[in-house]
């Protein structure tokens, strides 16, 4: 995995390339995988308690690889923590100090502090330079070693591997797919309210590695990932006008998708990265277009004397939801991806915007406005099991995470945005880390 310092999000070597081998660790010490965990989050239960597991410091293969190892450690720490669904227990409880991760723990040590999972692993520099990342994931009620992986990269790509090793471990204990190996696009904010620069940035998902991707000379609005590659779409308004861009994150190029007068929001992507669907305003209504990003050809999808505005696609590619007031104010309505009959799906009180389709398709997440209040809130797509996740003033712009469990989404109280998460069972709201002010977040599927 080779990074250039000069762009640190860039990254060519992929996922499987890094992995060193996923049964090593577990033949070394000639212990079997289990089956089944003892030891599962079941993030569904009414009365959730975050299970507690113990981390304590990658053991150093070298004198000279502890910072790292300490670095690993406390990236895997605190994804796990953010997650809400582990509570990592304090390092000065630890009874036993492990100095190897070839042996089996003193599992008594570990349940006396109530750890139900552990976590131990060594990170070592190569003799060719790389980085050796290894780890075990143990079952502690069952004495019992879960899973054991191990990595090679270059020394400056340490954190990556901290994401990719939390995934692992969030995966095995949940039975779901991780989101820390990600990133996320937004607007950056800055300035006085009246002169406010607006720049696109790109950072990872626990606000890491921020890096700006363009210089705030001209507006940029709503940044798009694909669902399939490392691109983002965007608008950006110059002197002319408004502009779609296509930016490739790993090449740093951009092109013009072309230019869309008057168009309301920035198109999104199909889940095969190869259309966009967006919405064009022509006159007092705006109808859906789809536009094919090889051949540029564009297909109607919508003909109403309405705003139909802001459609997203089901993770299959057959459906759109989209934003209507067709029935007199905005709603969400979901139709098939070639156009047709459209089915309102939300018949709350208020008016429903921004609807977006979570990664794994069970849900719809929008942005709810009424009695003063902005709601973001999820509901299933044919309307029914609607929630609110979080409510207050001004909240707006929701994205999932790849893997559908939790949702980002932008606040202002007045002085300026921040971005927020919660879990779509409403819990574990958090503030996002991010530079400074920041908006219209939109999450990148996991990095392959």
């Amino acid at each position: 995995m080779n990074q250039d310092k000069k762009s640190p999000m860039s990254f060519s070597m992929t996922r499987r390339q890094l992995v060193g081998g996923s049964a090593a660790a577990a033949v070394s010490l000639g212990l079997p995988f289990k089956a089944a965990a003892q030891v599962r989050v079941q993030v569904d239960q009414g009365n959730f308690q975050p299970i507690p597991i113990a981390i304590p410091n990658f053991v150093p293969g070298n004198p000279s690889d502890g910072e790292v190892g300490a670095g690993i450690t406390q990236v895997i720490t605190n994804n796990l923590k953010r997650s809400g669904l582990f509570a990592p227990i304090d390092q000065a409880a630890y009874i036993e100090r492990i100095s190897s991760i070839d042996v089996s723990p003193q599992f008594p040590s570990w349940r006396q502090i109530n750890a139900q999972a552990l976590v131990t692993g060594r990170a070592t520099r190569q003799n060719d330079g790389r980085l050796k990342a290894e780890f075990r994931l143990w079952d502690v009620p069952a004495a019992q070693q879960l899973t054991g992986q191990q990595y090679f990269t270059s020394p400056e790509s340490w954190r990556r591997v901290a994401h990719i090793i939390s995934d692992q471990i969030y995966e095995r204990l949940t039975g779901e797919k991780g989101y820390f190996d990600s990133r996320i696009v937004f607007v950056d904010e800055s300035g006085p309210a009246t002169r406010r620069v607006k720049r696109l940035a790109i950072m990872d998902q626990d606000g890491a590695s921020v890096r700006y991707l363009t210089r705030g000379a001209d507006l940029v609005l709503t940044p798009r990932f694909s669902p399939s590659t490392q691109e983002i779409t965007y608008m950006e308004f110059g002197e002319g006008d408004p502009r779609v861009y296509l930016f490739n994150v790993e090449t740093g190029q951009r092109e013009v998708v072309g230019n869309f007068p008057g168009m309301s929001f920035a198109p999104r992507f199909s889940p095969d990265g190869q259309r966009i669907v967006m919405s064009l305003q022509q006159g007092g209504n705006s109808n859906l277009f789809t536009m094919d990003l090889r051949s540029k050809s564009t297909m109607r999808l919508t003909d109403t004397p309405a705003i139909d505005t802001s459609p997203s696609y089901s993770p299959d590619g057959a459906r759109l939801c989209f934003e209507s007031d067709r029935g007199g104010k905005p709603q969400i309505y979901v139709m098939a991806a070639s156009g047709g009959a459209a089915q309102r799906i939300s018949f709350g009180d208020g008016s429903y915007s921004t609807p977006v389709w979570s990664p794994r398709g069970d849900y719809i997440a929008f942005t709810k406005q009424g009695g003063g209040q902005f709601a973001i809130g999820i509901m299933k797509p044919d309307g029914s099991g609607e929630r609110i996740l979080t409510s207050g003033f001004h909240n707006e712009g929701p994205t999932f995470a790849p893997n559908g469990r939790v949702v980002m989404f932008f606040r202002d109280l007045g002085q300026g945005p921040y971005l927020y998460t919660v879990d779509i069972s409403g819990r574990n709201e958090q503030k996002q880390p991010t530079p400074g002010f920041a908006s219209d977040p939109a999450w990148s599927p996991l990095l392959s």
